[in-house]
This record gives C-alpha cells, structure tokens and sequence, in this order.
C-alpha cells in the first residue's frame, strides 16, 4: 500500500530573508520542522539549495519525512532523528546581554539584513547578536527580547524559533565580515517562546572538519530551563 503525499503551497516573504535573496535558513527548518511534528522530538533539516523568496513553493509531507520543492528542484528535507539534540550550557540573562557588546558583526556583517542577526529596525528583525561569553572559552551568546511582531495568534511559531537557533551557531564560529551557507540544522523543541518574554540565546562551536563547521545552540529562560536547542553544519566557502 502506497502512502499518499499531502502537498501544500509555500511562500516564504522578503522579511524573513537571510541573505540578500534566500530565505534564513533556520526559518526554514523550524517551519518544516513544524509541519513534521511540532518540534516536540529532534528533527534534522538539511538545506540542499538557497530557497527563494516571494515564489510559490511546493511543500510535501510523506510519511515520516517532509520536502521543500522549487518545482522539481529539491530544497530543503526534514526528517526525525532518534536522539535528543544536545545544548550548550546555560547563561544567565545579564551575561548574555553583555555578551552582545562584542558581537563581531558589528565591525563587518556579510548579511546585515538577516532576520536573524542582522541590523533590522526594532520588532522586523530578531536582533540576535552574539559575542563571546566573558570567562568562557568557546561560547557566545546574546540576550533575546522577543518582540511581539513575530507572534501569530497560536504565539511564537516554530519558524521564528529556528531563525533564533540558527545564525548564532554560525557567530560561534566567524570573525568580523566572515560567512558560510547553512548544510543541516537539527532542531528540538522543549517549551513555547512567548512574544515579550526575555531569553538567552547561547552557542558554542564544536568542530571542524575542512570546509565544515560545527555548533550547539540552545534558547533559556531566565531561570536557566531549556526551551529550545539545535545542532548546525555550516558549509565554508571555497
């Protein structure tokens, strides 16, 4: 018996671009991994081309896995993992936001427009902008404001999660005006991210392997519960 593919249109808008013309790809994973199954166990999301924005795209669920199509160009698959994501340690709120004073992106930031990272206008963009951890050998972190624009009316969705999860992997790693693309984001969800609410956005780098680089992220709460962690590939440019 053949299991039937349920298809759906998916557009992804200019607000939630990661380079110029892509879409963020921790949106892209925690959407997909949304659709797959809320989060609630690890999902890996691997992006296999830039998803375009402002395009009719074709998302597809069969059985345990769900795929992105730009017609009949793959983009994007997510499927379950059996193991939990693991998470980097826990930093307070205040070293957090203290960290943000050295974000290297402030002195040369190959995507300022992220809606990650980047330098948008107050509740457009997340403004999450890590810096490293004063005492603290590998890891950055940022305080995150969650700003009520990015919730929807089931709260803050699991694509704007993803997108918070996402780009600090990647500071953990870079200097100033450096970048990479995004191969794989493993996502996990523990708890809602409420719109208004403060957190701690925490990453380290752990690893690499030529042109790869690997990290952990994690989103906290004040009291120091995990809400959210992630596991990233970056794909170095040659």
């Amino acid at each position: 018996m053949t299991t039937a593919a349920l298809q759906t249109v998916l557009t992804v808008p200019d607000r939630f671009r990661g380079p110029a013309r892509s879409a963020n790809g921790g949106w892209l994973a925690g959407t997909l991994a949304g659709v797959l199954n809320g989060g609630r166990s690890a999902v890996e999301v691997t992006l296999r081309a830039p998803t375009p924005l402002g395009t009719e795209l074709k998302l597809e669920h069969l059985a345990n896995s769900v795929s992105l199509y730009d017609g009949g160009k793959p983009l994007v698959e997510a499927i379950p993992v059996a193991e939990d994501v693991q998470a980097p340690p826990f930093v307070s709120f205040t070293e957090a936001a203290r960290a943000e004073s050295g974000f290297a992106g402030r002195r040369a930031h190959a995507f300022p427009e992220c809606f990650a990272c980047g330098f948008r206008e107050p509740g457009d963009g997340l403004r999450i902008f890590p810096g490293p951890v004063e005492g603290s050998d590998n890891l950055v972190a940022a305080g995150w404001r969650v700003p009520f624009t990015v919730a929807d009316e089931d709260g803050v969705p699991p694509a704007v999660v993803g997108a918070a999860l996402d780009c600090v992997t990647g500071w953990a790693h870079f200097r100033p005006g450096q970048s990479a693309l995004l191969g794989r984001l493993a996502v996990q969800f523990h708890r809602k991210v409420t719109a208004g609410g403060v957190y701690s956005v925490v990453a380290r780098e752990t690893g690499r392997e030529g042109r790869k680089m690997f990290g952990q992220s994690a989103i906290y709460e004040v009291d120091g519960t995990l809400v959210a962690a992630a596991n990233a590939t970056w794909i170095a440019p040659r």
